[in-house]
């Protein structure tokens, strides 16, 4: 490829810069080419052209946390002031990242500004805990294992049948009520094998057996379920759209599901365990005949016990990997649209 003929309209671009100058240096490193190499194709401003003195080398800096040292931001600001000393006049934009996982609402709140709501919940056996959520005008992030998260139990008082979503659900219709109409679920971590039924309930939903009876809250009691009612689901929860950050492929039953696979880690000897893979089973047969969508074998709805079974049948809920939802919600494509010259993660 030929370079284009230097413009003449600019006196300060009527020639290209000396080896030895700092743009020629940027422009070398960040396009990659070898030494003695002549770069082209400058970064302007507006449309007209400028020198090379004048170009501005644009860098996105979007890392992870670095688990136990420095949260997404601090990684964010390290790196970006590094770059800053290093190249000074360089434009760089920082966009904290998380994978879904741990970190992903402080991700939010450092990178959009949003506000961290606390809040007491419902907790996995029960019990009130204090659980956060972060929201933003219409987005709003929940971390699943803030109100239900396997750490809330102490290990000799594990009970994987009787465990529940309900606390997040508590912190979903929070956000709902406080104007969210996006919410990024983060998965991971769960106490629970419940197939997200205490979460719905506290949506609205109702889970009865063959009397017409609300079911007690957990996984194990979902071998009698007969029908869901939502006829008291509000018309806001319905249009909320429901994104579940999931980084398992785990389907929801079978030896390879919820139970079998992360049933153990919560307590569950192996009667419990088929007890449970019987109880999802259950589930996944009412949500079809009430809602149409099978659940039973849909990749990641294995995830956190069960949690994406019914808000996928019953509320359209999108599962996709963590990082991308998260990258969707902090504004990284946005960024990389931007032609970035370099791009530093880690």
């Amino acid at each position: 490829m030929r370079p284009p003929p230097w413009p003449s309209t600019s006196p300060r671009s009527s020639a290209p810069p000396s080896p030895d100058s700092r743009a020629y240096a940027c422009r070398s490193a960040f396009r990659g080419r070898g030494a003695g190499a002549r770069s082209w194709g400058l970064r302007g401003v507006g449309s007209g052209w400028f020198g090379w003195k004048e170009a501005a080398v644009f860098v996105v800096v979007a890392p992870d946390s670095f688990k136990g040292c420095l949260t997404a931001a601090e990684a964010a600001a390290a790196i970006a002031g590094g770059v800053r000393r290093a190249l000074p006049g360089v434009e760089v934009r920082e966009v904290p990242m998380a994978d879904g996982g741990e970190g992903t609402l402080d991700c939010f709140v450092d990178a959009l500004g949003a506000e961290r709501m606390r809040m007491t919940a419902t907790g996995p056996l029960g019990a009130p805990v204090e659980a956060t959520y972060a929201i933003a005008g219409p987005q709003a992030v929940v971390e699943l294992a803030s109100a239900s998260g396997l750490p809330l139990i102490p290990v000799a008082d594990l009970d994987a049948p009787r465990a529940t979503t309900h606390g997040t659900g508590d912190l979903i219709r929070a956000a709902i009520d406080g104007g969210a109409r996006d919410v990024l679920l983060c998965l991971g971590g769960s106490a629970t094998t419940d197939g997200g039924t205490g979460l719905m309930r506290a949506l609205g939903y109702r889970f009865l057996d063959a009397d017409g009876r609300d079911l007690p809250e957990g996984g194990g009691p979902l071998t009698g379920l007969e029908a869901i009612d939502d006829a008291d689901v509000p018309a806001e929860v319905r249009a909320v759209r429901f994104r579940l950050a999931c980084d398992v492929a785990h389907p929801l039953v079978g030896p390879s599901g919820a139970a079998a696979v992360f049933g153990p880690q919560k307590g569950a000897d192996a009667e419990q365990v088929e007890l449970l893979d019987a109880a999802l089973t259950r589930l996944a047969d009412v949500l079809a005949d009430t809602y149409g969508p099978r659940v039973h074998d849909l990749p990641g709805a294995g995830a956190a016990g069960g949690t994406p079974a019914g808000l996928v049948a019953a509320l359209g809920a999108e599962m996709a990997p963590g990082g991308r939802l998260v990258a969707e919600t902090v504004g990284l494509p946005e960024a990389l649209a931007d032609r970035p010259d370099l791009v530093l993660t880690g």
